[in-house]
């Protein structure tokens, strides 16, 4: 049986947003995730990393409730939200960015992030329409949290702009914006610099740090690039086949036997 290393004291003793435990979920008798459990602490930047197919977005979607494992309990803020619908988890706290960009390209960004509030809407559809008292104060104030993430993001400059129009990158930084938006317990980054250029990349990553510091995020981390992980991730689950095969700090996990012979094959 493969050893799991076990993480540093802080990072056991830090009280857990979200705890992932013995999880197995299967697709017609493939182990997609095989037995995965971790935690993550408040404020901490967690990062899931593996191969192709290793399973990580599997978590993910475990997490996020668009699949619903066979085994295993996920909780969040010691809440079970297990199979949980995507917008009940969603309502909960849970925002997620995706690898492919999932904007709505004909909407400005102003419009992309607002979409992001929905779940903060209280009024209905006859309330919109006569645009006064409840619909008019919650709009004003969801424009002004949409308006501080523009500043944040540094969008200003294509606030009014269709995203279609907009570079890859600054599109990916719309759609972190718009997780934002949702103000969540919890943030989950799926390949947030895939395609990317390296400023690109490095901006990225100064926005990350950024809501950690500014805004005491969690976040989990899913990332090809060991250069970005290493860097940001205060602690890294490695997965391969869905199976955990390393947990611990990243110089702990990049020098593991089992991370090396995962990503590189038996030394000869």
């Amino acid at each position: 049986m493969t050893q799991v290393q076990t993480p540093p004291a802080q990072a056991r003793t830090a009280p857990a947003v979200l705890s992932f435990d013995d999880v197995h979920l299967s697709f017609a008798g493939v182990k997609a995730v095989n037995g995965v459990s971790f935690t993550v602490g408040r404020n901490e930047l967690f990062a899931v990393i593996g191969p192709n197919g290793a399973g990580k977005t599997s978590i993910f979607n475990v997490i996020s409730g668009v699949y619903r494992p066979q085994r295993g309990r996920v909780t969040l803020d010691e809440r079970e939200i297990t199979g949980m619908r995507p917008d009940r988890v969603a309502t909960l706290g849970v925002a997620r960015t995706f690898q492919n960009v999932e904007l709505f390209q004909h909407l400005t960004v102003v419009e992309n992030l607002m979409l992001g509030r929905h779940h903060h809407i209280r009024y209905g559809t006859l309330a919109a329409i006569a645009w006064l008292g409840r619909a008019r104060r919650e709009e004003i104030a969801n424009r002004a949290v949409v308006e501080d993430i523009v500043d944040f993001l540094e969008l200003a400059q294509w606030r009014r702009l269709p995203v279609g129009l907009l570079p890859y990158g600054v599109q990916k930084r719309v759609e972190l914006g718009r997780a934002l938006a949702m103000e969540p317990k919890l943030l989950l980054l799926d390949e947030p610099v895939a395609g990317m250029n390296l400023e690109e990349t490095e901006d990225m990553a100064r926005y990350i740090l950024d809501i950690r510091e500014e805004m005491s995020i969690p976040m989990i981390l899913v990332e090809h690039d060991m250069g970005l992980v290493m860097d940001l991730a205060d602690r890294v689950l490695v997965v391969d086949f869905g199976t955990p095969i390393a947990l611990g700090t990243p110089k702990e996990v990049q020098h593991h036997p089992d991370v090396l012979r995962a990503y590189l094959g038996e030394a000869k």
